[in-house]
């Protein structure tokens, strides 16, 4: 006789229904409309077939899962072998590594330096905004490994040594010394206690000790990527402020005393380790002149200025998608959230911010790939600057509203939209925060003219397709030429250079539905833009449809 007690029919409280499945399994390209049609305006429709292929990848289950464990278990730091070797590791899960392993395969540290062609830098920011969306950590060795190839090449003998391996498509995450490695990544320490952006403050000395060797002493408040196997840092040397490349391990095979203190413990990001490091005697080669450490430098950390615009941008059309698949999945108060008037608002201008974010970044890119004329290289001198402080600053609030259209699922750690909000602030604040970046546009403008000349040249293009638009610019012009308090007033004046040069841009698309949705709600009239108050007569169909991930 059995004494097994069936449960009570009463037992099951509730059947798990309106709750919307994982998004996973589709083409991240295929199904964003405004990404294709950036990739194609700005010359990187050759890249169009792979970039099918890509998208596809970068929608798989097990893709999107290695985003989630990446971010779930984090780099953890050991100092010391288990009988007392110092040994600075820094171990990560294996998802973090896969990733890495991902991205450098597919070229995004090195396709425009190793196949430099027309669209080249265009096609590469679209991988790299694919593969963000992921996750964002890994972007930041695998930026600092891009953009680092001009500031190597200014020492020859190092270049020879270390930018084929910096270029190769593999990826090696071992603690090895670099000569015993295929392939390098490397990494970036600029910042100190006492300076932060101020890196004229720093006190780390370089003291030369022969054969274009110096010793460093010192510290760094910020290194992330402390892993990569070599890192460009700048150091107080006789001669002043210069550029040095520091190998994790010394040309004899021994470790270099470039020592991890401890890891950041950041609000996001969190999958990226983050360190603060004491050099005591690390030995580094110079690059370029001594006293010219910011000239050797600035290349590197206008690209990775570049790659936070296009990380953000991507990272604003991540959360779109989920706030887009969860509406038209949720029913509330009787029918589809996707089909109630308020959402609609919200959801088309969150897409909304998406189109003038890769618009811009992509025109930049362009800019980048034909930097040997005048006017694109004057155009990139502002726009990195500008597009790196606006979109970036915009993604914080517009990941929140994102957040808030899953309600209180969105802020649940294990839904994604809770990662892209805390990873949001991050690209803000680094490689320079909203007020460096202000200041060096007005920098430029200020020392030399002719790159705001340039600028505005780009945007009268689109002079007299639009009433607002063309008010805007005028107002523009006259906040440009009032030099009385330039620096108190420059956050208000980059933000109109780069909502106009959004505008422009999306003027410049040909598609009226965006354009004029765009201008409307921005240039309007309406008094300060909040999400979700776009006028009445916007097409909200047609932004609704490109913001779809699943509207091919």
């Amino acid at each position: 006789m059995s004494n097994i007690i069936q449960p009570s029919a009463h037992a099951s409280t509730h059947l798990v229904n309106n709750q919307v499945p994982t998004l996973s399994g589709h083409n991240l390209y295929a199904g964003d409309k405004a990404l294709q049609e950036s990739v194609h305006i700005n010359g990187g429709h050759w890249a169009e077939d792979d970039l099918q292929r890509y998208g596809e990848v970068c929608g798989r289950p097990e893709m999107i899962e290695r985003g989630y464990a990446a971010n779930e278990f984090k780099p953890l730091f050991e100092s010391h072998d288990r009988v007392g070797n110092r040994i600075d590791l820094v171990r990560y899960h294996p998802s973090y590594h896969q990733l890495m392993q991902l991205a450098l395969s597919e070229g995004l540290h090195s396709t425009p330096w190793t196949d430099p062609r027309p669209g080249a830098n265009v096609a590469r920011a679209a991988k790299n905004y694919l593969q963000c969306q992921l996750e964002a950590g890994h972007g930041c060795p695998v930026t600092m490994t891009f953009a680092s190839i001009p500031s190597i090449q200014l020492n020859k003998e190092v270049a020879d040594q270390w930018v084929p391996k910096i270029l190769s498509r593999g990826y090696d995450g071992s603690n090895r010394p670099y000569f015993d490695k295929s392939s390098l990544t490397i990494g970036m320490g600029m910042t100190e206690k006492q300076g932060g952006s101020d890196v004229r403050a720093n006190t780390t000395s370089a003291i030369p000790v022969g054969n274009g060797i110096y010793e460093l002493l010192g510290h760094k408040w910020f290194m992330s990527a402390p892993m990569c196997d070599g890192f460009l840092v700048l150091a107080q040397a006789p001669g002043g402020l210069s550029c040095f490349l520091i190998p994790r391990w010394r040309p004899d095979g021994s470790k270099n005393p470039l020592e991890i203190q401890r890891l950041k413990l950041k609000a996001g990001n969190v999958s990226n380790a983050s360190s603060e490091i004491e050099m005591r005697g690390a030995m580094g080669w110079l690059l370029g002149e001594e006293g010219r450490g910011v000239n050797a430098i600035i290349k590197m950390v206008a690209i990775t200025r570049f790659d936070c615009m296009v990380g953000s941008s991507g990272g604003q059309r991540q959360a779109v998608v989920q706030a887009i698949y969860h509406a038209s999945k949720r029913k509330a108060f009787g029918q589809k959230l996707i089909n109630q008037p308020l959402m609609r608002n919200v959801l088309a201008d969150l897409h909304l911010e998406v189109e003038g974010s890769i618009a811009l970044a992509m025109r930049m890119a362009r800019a980048m790939d034909q930097e040997d004329q005048e006017h694109e290289q004057m155009l990139l001198r502002l726009g990195a600057a500008v597009g790196k402080y606006w979109v970036c600053k915009r993604s914080p609030h517009h990941a929140y509203e994102a957040m808030e259209c899953l309600g209180g699922n969105g802020v649940i750690e294990n839904f994604i939209t809770a990662r892209l909000y805390r990873d949001a602030p991050i690209n803000a604040i680094w490689e320079g925060s909203g007020n460096i970046q202000a200041l060096d546009v007005l920098r430029a403008i200020t020392k030399t003219p002719a790159v705001i000349n340039h600028w505005m040249d780009e945007m009268a293009i689109s002079l007299g397709k639009n009433k607002y638009y063309d008010k805007a610019i005028d107002l523009l012009k006259k906040e440009l030429s009032d030099l009385d308090q330039f620096e108190y007033r420059a956050r208000n004046i980059i933000d109109q250079m780069a909502i106009t040069m959004q505008a422009h841009l999306l003027l410049q698309a040909n598609n009226e539905a965006v354009s004029d949705a765009f201008i409307q709600s921005r240039m309007g009239g309406q008094g300060t833009h909040s999400t979700g108050t776009l006028p009445k007569g916007v097409d909200i169909e047609t932004l609704l449809r490109r913001g779809d991930p699943l509207s091919i």
